[in-house]
């Protein structure tokens, strides 16, 4: 009753005191691999996913996105890939983006992507491990796994079974926003993930008419709640229709992600 579910600190002698990490194919050569979490739904995750990886292919990177959001996922429709995916009796092959970035999701193996998907928690955890273990990602700089919301069993599977080397945390300008990065902060730390920094999504609105800035939920808090958990603010996103129309018709990787240039060398540079 009283495990913190970090096992690296813990002195016990029980079965769980033990790795439960799970290798990919032998095929596959991972560098990093990122998670994107938040305390909570709504904040605009997979969005932040999309952009990171649409940021680092245009530097040249090798990307790929697991998307490990099985009851809610979003990342195919965004990219505009659904046509399914191929493989053979070993391995799973992800479709690729225009940019060539790798993606897995479920929304690729169901023939309705508009129907549930009614899983208990281990059977989720099993197909997260499969997305990481049967997908042929060959050589990747970095996979990218977009978490689903909350602390749950989901989030626990993917920190235990996955050797994630850090993490981004996404929040959102309101006032709850303290607890909502200080859950997030906590389960890392619990789970011993290093926290690569925070990106504060939908800041801030930029008038068309006069570029000034708006701010529909408050002032920005990223430089305040990074400050009092210690880690590292990367970047303040804004509330762009343009990014929804995109996304909405397939088309993230058109989307200017300059403005995230900052906090993607900040990524790299963790990673290196």
């Amino acid at each position: 009753m009283s495990c913190d579910h970090n096992c690296s600190s813990c002195k016990s002698n029980c079965d769980k005191n033990k790795s439960l990490l799970v290798e990919t194919a032998q095929e596959n050569h991972i560098k990093n691999i990122i998670g994107v979490v938040s305390g909570k739904g709504g904040v605009g995750k997979s969005s932040v996913t999309s952009l990171l990886a649409v940021s680092l292919a245009k530097k040249g990177y090798k990307v790929g996105i697991l998307d490990s959001d099985i009851t809610g996922p979003s990342i195919p429709k965004a990219f505009g890939v659904g046509e399914g995916v191929e493989g053979n009796d070993k391995l799973m092959f992800p479709p690729l983006t225009k940019l060539g970035i790798k993606v897995m999701s479920i929304n690729l193996l169901i023939p309705d992507p508009t129907k549930p998907v009614l899983w208990r928690g281990p059977v989720l955890g099993g197909a997260i491990k499969q997305f990481y273990q049967d997908v042929l990602w060959e050589e990747l700089d970095f996979l990218l796994i977009d978490m689903p919301p909350g602390t749950s069993d989901v989030a626990l599977t993917v920190f235990q079974s996955i050797p994630v080397d850090g993490v981004v945390i996404v929040s959102t300008p309101q006032d709850l926003v303290k607890m909502i990065v200080g859950k997030a902060v906590n389960m890392c730390q619990q789970m011993n993930i290093k926290i690569i920094g925070l990106i504060e999504n939908m800041s801030y609105i930029k008038c068309s008419c006069c570029n000034n800035l708006l701010y529909p939920f408050g002032k920005s808090k990223l430089k305040e709640v990074s400050s009092f958990y210690n880690i590292e603010p990367l970047a303040s996103t804004p509330i762009n229709p343009e990014l929804s129309k995109l996304m909405d018709n397939g088309l993230i990787e058109d989307y200017d992600t300059s403005y995230l240039d900052e906090a993607v060398e900040k990524i790299i540079k963790f990673n290196n």
